[in-house]
């Protein structure tokens, strides 16, 4: 009985085993014609770094063969250092002469959500952007006000409020979200900012960046000059008009 339960335990070993490398080899596995083997872990990497320089665009989820891989890489030092490494050029940036006037029209632009406020205790338990994207139980979330402060841009918001640079920060969260998100701001520490932009019902059906660049347009209107922005999407950053200095955040876990 025991050899027969360990005999058909092995099979069911090596069919699965032999579904997860037909899986890897027909939808992943290219050579470049020069013998080049390509492991899992150099496909997860790839995929990882052209998300983040907008060659893979509008996934729906991550690969499910990279979900660990993205879910260690996103509670990593090297995320923590990434991340740092980026807002270390919006403190160089912020270091060189270049022309704010003190007229109260000088603006910077955050977005919220991982790029102020870290989602990734709650994209943790729903496989790091493995799952398609819930809006009910992400915005469960959100008003639970439990998204701890990413500490390197905290750091940064704060050095741009001491140089009397006025802050806006333009959130794809809607308009009902806004006492969860002022308190969860709050509490982490991001204060003094002079206008929290969230989708009104006007916004409704429209794209990330094209509800972003329109925000950006009415605060050009109104006699800001916008110096620089700060997001984790490729959708905070594009569109007219545009800062004169943009800075991206890492974040493979979804597309906005």
């Amino acid at each position: 009985m025991r050899m027969h339960l360990a005999l058909v335990l092995g099979l069911v070993s090596l069919v699965l085993d032999g579904v997860c490398a037909s899986d890897w080899n027909i939808l992943h596995h290219k050579g470049d014609g020069k013998g080049l083997k390509i492991s899992l872990k150099n496909y997860c990497e790839s995929w990882r770094v052209n998300v983040e320089v907008h060659n893979l665009r509008d996934f729906e989820v991550v690969p499910h063969e990279c979900v660990e891989y993205i879910g260690k890489y996103m509670t990593s030092t090297q995320y923590k250092v990434d991340s740092e490494r980026a807002l270390e050029q919006c403190t160089l940036y912020l270091s060189q002469e270049f022309g704010l006037t003190g007229d109260g029209k000088d603006a910077w632009i955050f977005d919220v959500d991982d790029t102020l406020l870290s989602n990734i205790p709650y994209y943790k338990k729903h496989q790091y952007g493995g799952e398609k994207l819930n809006l009910t139980s992400l915005e469960g979330w959100m008003r639970g006000r439990k998204a701890p402060a990413l500490a390197s841009s905290l750091s940064l918001y704060n050095e741009i409020k001491g140089k009397g640079i006025k802050i806006f920060l333009i959130s794809n969260r809607g308009e009902h979200l806004r006492d969860a998100t002022v308190d969860n701001l709050f509490e982490v520490g991001y204060t003094g900012w002079t206008g929290l932009i969230l989708r009104g019902d006007e916004d409704c059906g429209k794209s990330a960046q094209k509800y972003k660049a329109e925000k950006r347009q009415k605060l050009v209107e109104e006699g800001y000059r916008i110096w620089g922005i700060v997001g984790d999407q490729w959708s905070s950053l594009l569109g007219h008009p545009h800062a004169t200095r943009t800075f991206k955040l890492p974040n493979s876990m979804y597309y906005a």
